[in-house]
């Protein structure tokens, strides 16, 4: 319920329930707006045979990169995998499946889930390979594909600001795929740079309303950068 506490007071509870074969909902694009603690607490519960749904799958040795060092994902939707040599290997020696979605249809997918919409349709990928084997119909006379919502067992998302409630700001651009994850998932989980008592956020700044998630836990973040580019 929205007027229920949700902070947990470890990352171990934070994922309690979590085992071998589930589905994953990650929030982030790129390294920006990912739950990087609750990824870690993933990889240290050694958790094995996961399908895992994020725009990407971090970089070597940080973000979801860290679960392909263990062999802990099983399949991976993603729309962007072009940082990660350790993922190109697996992929290409057929160890890891991968599902490439376009990056609007897979937000998509993801907020149909959570507004529990089965499948909608889309002109992105009509007569290429993403299409095949597809639904298709013509409306206003342009083609569209049927595609199938997701959700998943748990949802990990990385946020700004909550209360005690659960409800959550996300800071500029790493607001990103976070909501739509965060919706989407059986058990939600948020992870935050501040957590602060009911009453303190302003109403209309809400990005996730409280009802949303199930587990709320305050962390410290590297936020590290994918690429750094200076002037010389």
């Amino acid at each position: 319920m929205a007027g229920f506490d949700k902070r947990v007071g470890s990352y171990e509870q934070a994922l309690e329930g979590l085992t071998d074969g589930m589905t994953v909902l990650a929030g982030g694009f790129g390294l920006c707006g990912i739950p990087e603690n609750l990824i870690a607490q993933i990889r240290r519960m050694g958790v094995k045979d996961l399908t895992v749904v994020s725009n990407n799958c971090g970089v070597d040795g940080f973000g979801l990169g860290v679960l392909l060092e263990l062999r802990q994902i099983k399949k991976m939707i993603a729309s962007y995998v072009g940082e990660n040599a350790e993922f190109e290997r697996q992929l290409l020696s057929g160890e890891l499946e991968v599902v490439l979605t376009p990056q609007g249809t897979l937000a998509e997918k993801m907020r149909a889930g959570g507004a529990g919409i089965p499948a909608f349709y889309t002109a992105t990928g009509y007569g290429t390979q993403i299409g095949e084997g597809k639904e298709s119909r013509s409306f206003g006379g342009r083609h569209y594909i049927l595609e199938e919502s997701i959700t998943g067992d748990f949802a990990i998302v990385k946020g700004w600001k909550a209360d005690w409630y659960g409800n959550v700001i996300y800071r500029h651009t790493a607001q990103n795929f976070n909501p739509a994850v965060a919706t989407a998932g059986r058990i939600t989980v948020v992870e935050v740079e501040e957590i602060v008592p009911p009453g303190t956020l302003d109403p209309a700044q809400i990005h996730t309303p409280g009802i949303y998630v199930d587990r709320l836990i305050q962390g410290s973040f590297e936020k590290r950068i994918e690429k750094r580019t200076v002037r010389s």
